[in-house]
């Protein structure tokens, strides 16, 4: 009952954050972009509110639990991630764009093809992402509340585009602000409770669990879980290069009115990520202490539950209703973050710009972006119901994967190099995305004689495919490039594309800088 309780707290809280949200929702400004209003601590404490999913609250912490050190090898994936995006991406991102990845392409390159194929992408990882976070939700309201799994997807499927569709990115923003601070605030406090039962000693802490898990003295070194070098290194070039491609995350970069905002946002964001992925370590640890090697594989769902029930063994069904909640409205902020990205590169990108030409009126914009984002919501949903048993851990890594092997690319040759082409930039998306599916599909993910969707030996050996398909991706970007002509204007192109970037003035030589198009 005090479950119950807690979620339906955060569904009305997220519904009243919504219809005042929707108040401030009138122009395609506000839709995509919270009208630029967002200060740095508000959009910081979004962005760390929208990187960290139920993935990485829920799996992250079973990993560590199950594996040791491992496990945090992950986080320091994710956290590290972040130093690209600040000394790299952040600020020439925010000056060239308007609310997707696609308006600051455009700005060097008007072509509507690249558009397009930009848009596509967008379209892809974000659809790819959210299945598996409304997989995961499915599972923790079935075996949590007892609701069926169908039920289950359809609530978060449906709470998921209302917030959306009637309070664009204000809401957004505000769900995942609230969902950061209840997060931060959940695993403090179990972080505390277990660091006391230690004595306030890390070391006790580290020495006691080296001695009650199956791997002893190996719990606390590498090659448990990740011990297979390449395999390895492929996750990590994902996980680290590809933050920086993910649609949701760039679209938080235009939330804020200047570049410096824009970077103090990532300062915030970077040292609420870390501590939140320093705490996983108590989590994961206090797990293993306090709940059992043997309850936490027994109890199955691959070690996603572990949270809950470390929050059962410390503070009784209380607490673990409030960490479960905790953990709805994570699920809730960041497929409701991926909707919107999703809505954005259709309404916007797809609708407004290749369809009419840039000639839709204000209102019509915002109409369609909320007919695309129901529509989105209805495939996602529909896919969800579909994959029920289908292993997420694919489909993230294949979010990452292709994140890194197709936007990361494109990215650093139009804001870097002089030489690039419209034709070497569609070569990069195009090869990056497909060379990932395809990595992947031929991967033992897929692959399995005993448990795979194809029943045979895997044809490439790798998981997660990045250690490949990143170097394609910039290698197609390459090749493209060379086998094109550089236009007339390309050198003044490239040098406006620095001036804006760099500066944030939209003027080069008393002339708008976007292109037709932008």
């Amino acid at each position: 009952m005090t479950t119950i309780i807690f979620f339906l707290a955060v569904i009305i809280g997220t519904m009243a954050i919504t219809y005042s949200a929707a108040k401030q929702t009138g122009t395609t400004k506000d839709f995509y972009a919270a009208g630029n209003r967002l200060t740095g601590l508000q959009n910081g404490i979004a962005i760390a509110g929208d990187y960290m999913s139920a993935a990485s609250f829920l799996g992250i912490a079973g990993t560590i639990a199950m594996y040791g050190f491992d496990g945090f090898v992950y986080a320091i994936g994710f956290f590290v991630s972040y130093l690209i995006i600040l000394f790299i991406i952040a600020e020439p991102l925010h000056n060239l764009g308007r609310y997707t990845l696609a308006d600051a392409i455009a700005v060097r390159f008007g072509s509507l093809w690249l558009r397009g194929v930009v848009a596509m992408t967008t379209l892809m990882i974000t659809i790819f992402y959210m299945l598996a976070q409304l997989v995961g939700a499915g599972a923790l309201m079935h075996y949590l509340l007892g609701v069926d799994y169908t039920k289950a997807v359809l609530v978060v499927g449906s709470l998921m585009t209302f917030y959306v569709v009637f309070g664009g990115m204000v809401a957004t923003s505000w769900v995942q602000i609230i969902k950061a601070i209840l997060l931060l605030t959940g695993t403090l406090v179990l972080s505390l409770i277990v660091l006391s039962r230690f004595h306030w000693n890390p070391s006790e802490m580290f020495a006691h669990v080296s001695t009650i898990t199956p791997l002893q003295e190996k719990f606390l070194q590498p090659g448990n879980h990740l011990n297979e070098p390449l395999e390895t290194i492929s996750l990590h070039l994902a996980l680290i290069l590809g933050t920086a491609g993910l649609p949701h995350i760039i679209s938080r970069l235009f939330t804020v009115k200047d570049a410096i905002t824009t970077r103090y946002s990532i300062y915030t964001a970077t040292w609420i990520i870390g501590a939140f992925y320093l705490m996983t370590i108590f989590l994961g640890f206090g797990a293993s202490a306090f709940v059992g090697y043997e309850a936490l594989s027994g109890v199955g769902f691959g070690g996603n539950l572990t949270v809950t029930l470390l929050a059962n063994a410390l503070g009784g069904e209380f607490l673990m209703a409030y960490i479960a909640a905790v953990a709805f409205a994570t699920i809730l902020a960041v497929v409701t973050g991926l909707v919107l990205s999703a809505s954005s590169a259709f309404a916007h990108d797809v609708y407004s710009h290749l369809i009419r030409r840039g000639m839709a009126s204000e209102r019509e914009q915002v109409r369609v972006a909320k007919f695309s984002s129901v529509a989105v919501g209805l495939i996602s949903i529909w896919l969800a119901i579909g994959a029920e048993k289908m292993n997420v851990a694919i489909l993230v890594g294949l979010t990452f994967a292709v994140a890194a092997s197709s936007n990361l690319p494109l990215l650093l040759c139009t804001l870097y190099w002089r030489r690039f082409t419209v034709q070497g930039a569609i070569a990069g998306v195009l090869t990056g995305l497909i060379s990932s599916v395809v990595l992947v599909i031929l991967g033992p993910a897929v692959m399995d004689l005993d448990h795979g969707l194809i029943h045979r030996a895997p044809i490439f050996p790798l998981t997660n495919p990045g250690l490949i398909s990143i170097p394609l991706g910039f290698l197609g970007a390459l090749v493209g490039t060379w086998l094109s002509k550089t236009d007339a204007l390309a050198d003044e192109q490239f040098e406006r594309v620095l001036f804006q970037a760099h500066t944030g003035i939209r003027q080069w030589k008393g002339q708008k800088v976007e292109r037709e198009g932008a």
